[in-house]
């Protein structure tokens, strides 16, 4: 269970009321106009400094986030995918990925660069990505419909509580797009439980993922809690009428 509470940040004036509830296993998509405070909200969540809460509470499996820092959340099972993800020049991708692995883990659990290797290759199969991707820097000169699958693949190694993705189809093409939400499809099918909280500009998402709730964010401010009949008032009329 992910539930979140407050009524503003700690320095910024952007968000003002945001109060939800998600389940196990539901999927949860954040619509709005530009500038509502939807990837405020991911930052949020994720424990970016500048977008901490003093009042209030951000709970995963009844544990309080609010305190914790960025890293202690991932290992906790926080999971945030960026629009643009960042290039780390020198990173190499399965070393970083396996070093992730390993402190979410148990000094008997952990693995050996041997062992990541052979399970990296193993998952990578799943979403159709060649091994030669796994040896490259992290993000560096790859496509964007690239990032995106190994952050994918990311989620199927670290098997997240809670992911959130913040517009992962932005400058996608047709093919990259669609690549991409069937790995998220497969990333669902592996693990049931984990949570999806998707924000995104635009409906294509919906042709791929079947949400179980809807929120409509306006002025910083959670304003609509519903399922899939919002989909109609906001393809007929836009955000205007939803209050």
């Amino acid at each position: 269970m992910f539930k979140i509470s407050f009524d503003k940040l700690a320095k910024l004036n952007i968000l003002k009321t945001i109060d939800f509830v998600l389940q196990e296993g539901e999927t949860c998509f954040i619509l709005g106009p530009n500038g509502s405070g939807k990837s405020t909200l991911a930052k949020t969540i994720m424990g970016i400094p500048e977008y901490s809460i003093n009042r209030g509470l951000i709970l995963l499996d009844d544990i309080e986030l609010k305190n914790m820092d960025i890293s202690q959340r991932s290992i906790l099972g926080v999971f945030l995918a960026f629009q643009n993800p960042v290039e780390i020049p020198g990173v190499n991708f399965r070393n970083f990925l396996r070093l992730a692995y390993n402190l979410r883990r148990n000094k008997e659990d952990q693995l050996s660069p041997i062992g990541f290797k052979d399970l990296l290759i193993e998952k990578a199969k799943l979403f159709d990505i060649q091994n030669d991707l796994l040896e490259k820097n992290l993000n560096e000169n790859l496509s964007g419909g690239e990032k995106k699958k190994l952050e994918i693949l990311q989620m199927a190694i670290l098997e997240p509580k809670l992911v959130i993705l913040d517009e992962i189809d932005s400058g996608l093409d047709f093919d990259a797009t669609k690549s991409v939400y069937k790995g998220l499809k497969t990333i669902k099918s592996i693990y049931p439980k984990t949570i999806f909280l998707i924000i995104t500009h635009s409906l294509e998402p919906f042709k791929y993922l079947d949400p179980s709730k809807i929120l409509i964010m306006k002025k910083g401010s959670i304003v609509k809690i519903g399922g899939k009949e919002l989909l109609k008032n906001i393809e007929n009329t836009g955000f205007e009428t939803i209050e």
